[in-house]
């Protein structure tokens, strides 16, 4: 794995077979998808930027025009197989420098995909393209973990659980972490056991966990007017 312009280069997005595993393991309906589409209700065009395998704009897909953009193709190879996919207009291309020319009414960065931009600049790069395609009167929705609950520290091997993939049966998955407290970068390794065959599978990701003073900061210089914080 590799890191690229601020960002880590993560198979577990960008590998096939490891797509499908994801998908699997964070299924069709995240916790957050309610939320979303209580917001996108009178949102007539939707832009969703790091939109992964596509759950979301699938589930908010009838009676809208909507945007997905990810930097993975095999991630949105799945996507544009989801039901509702077909109604979507699905981009390749990176969060922090991709410019539709095109505004919308509601700009999407979930899923906690902020994470993955490592540095201050590249995360301002990605909330500068929110705002650079949000509508006068445009909304967006961002989220990333709260970094004073720590909770990497309990994506331990004793938290395994199983999912099931329409390929491969039950799969077991569990992580191991490690945090640089230097800069802040947790890398955590992902393995995926697949219990028919005993072959097990694993890559490693980095993220970060930043502040909500340095989310502030970078919002304000970013142009972004916040309306509401939510979280615990």
């Amino acid at each position: 794995m590799a890191e690229s312009d601020g960002v880590f280069e993560d198979p577990l997005y960008t590998d096939p077979q490891f797509a499908q595993l994801y998908d699997a393991n964070f299924g069709p309906e995240r916790a957050d998808f309610d939320f979303c589409k209580r917001l996108a209700a009178d949102a007539g065009s939707v832009l969703d930027l790091g939109c992964g395998t596509g759950a979301l704009l699938a589930a908010l897909s009838k009676g809208r025009n909507l945007t997905g953009v990810d930097p993975a193709s095999a991630m949105l190879e799945i996507a544009r197989q989801r039901p509702g996919g077909e109604r979507v207009q699905w981009v390749e291309a990176d969060a922090r420098t991709v410019r539709l020319e095109r505004r919308f009414d509601l700009v999407l960065l979930t899923g906690h995909a902020f994470q993955v931009f490592l540095t201050r600049e590249d995360q301002l790069s990605a909330l500068e393209t929110i705002a650079h395609h949000l509508s006068p009167d445009g909304r967006f929705i961002f989220d990333t973990r709260n970094p004073s609950l720590k909770s990497w520290k309990r994506w331990t091997p004793e938290d395994r659980q199983q999912i099931e993939h329409p390929e491969h049966g039950n799969v077991e998955t569990w992580n191991n972490v490690s945090e640089d407290p230097a800069t802040g970068i947790v890398s955590y390794e992902t393995y995926y056991r697949i219990l028919r065959t005993g072959r097990t599978l694993s890559t490693v990701s980095q993220i970060v966990f930043p502040q909500k003073d340095v989310l502030d900061e970078l919002l304000d210089a970013a142009g972004l007017a916040v309306e509401q914080w939510y979280g615990d």
